[in-house]
């Protein structure tokens, strides 16, 4: 005789029911920056956030166990989208250099996630801030990517004499992030793409269209006259 199993299936969570999740994690994440970047993390209240979602606070921490989970998830996301527009793994020093300028374009575009890394980063400065190891280790890996890409271009002899890759990389990160405060006080005062490329045409020697995209031009214009 066969034994009938009496455990019941398990069941699936309804795709909509997903959606839903999402969506609502999606609206936390998006108040949880705006609260974050215009009062700071330790002045930015959960229950601010809560209300801004129209939600409890207790729904709140259904979906993000405690504040500084929270403030990790809204760094991560800004992160990924970071990683898609900057090939940090790329052995083309200029390929960095140029995503980083298109990250400048982009981040002109997202003035609330640039309020909240200006403000963040200098809260951060402290030990015990639940951010301060982030960005210990974000500048440190930014460091070493940059100095990274600087290296190659010395290599292939594009690092203009008297600049070497880690005074480079520190001097980039530096003129960012000024850049990125100067332009958070007058949006009409500088272009943080074009003040950023500018400062890498004085110490490298890079092509800022790749030839793809100049031989893909090349193509239309030839295709277009014939």
């Amino acid at each position: 005789m066969t034994k009938t199993s009496t455990t019941p299936a398990p069941t699936r969570r309804p795709r909509g029911t997903y959606a839903k999740t999402e969506a609502t994690r999606q609206a936390i994440l998006d108040a949880a920056l705006e609260v974050f970047s215009g009062s700071g993390y330790r002045a930015g209240s959960l229950r601010e956030i809560a209300v801004r979602t129209g939600m409890s606070e207790a729904g709140l921490l259904h979906h993000f166990r405690n504040k500084s989970a929270l403030l990790e998830a809204v760094l991560e996301e800004k992160d990924e989208r970071a990683r898609t527009i900057v090939p940090t793994g790329s052995d083309d020093g200029a390929a960095v250099l140029r995503g980083l300028v298109e990250l400048a374009e982009y981040n002109a575009s997202i003035p609330g996630v640039v309020e909240l890394f200006a403000t963040l980063s200098a809260e951060a400065t402290a030990p015990d801030h639940p951010a301060h190891a982030y960005f210990v280790r974000r500048y440190e890996f930014t460091r070493s990517t940059i100095e990274r890409a600087l290296t190659n271009l010395e290599r292939d002899g594009r690092l203009r004499h008297g600049m070497t890759p880690r005074r480079a990389a520190i001097t980039i990160i530096a003129m960012m992030d000024g850049l990125q405060v100067q332009w958070l006080l007058d949006r009409s005062v500088l272009d943080m793409a074009d003040e950023l490329r500018a400062l890498f045409m004085t110490f490298a020697d890079i092509e800022w269209r790749p030839e793809s995209s100049r031989d893909a031009d090349e193509a239309s214009l030839v295709e277009a006259s014939s």
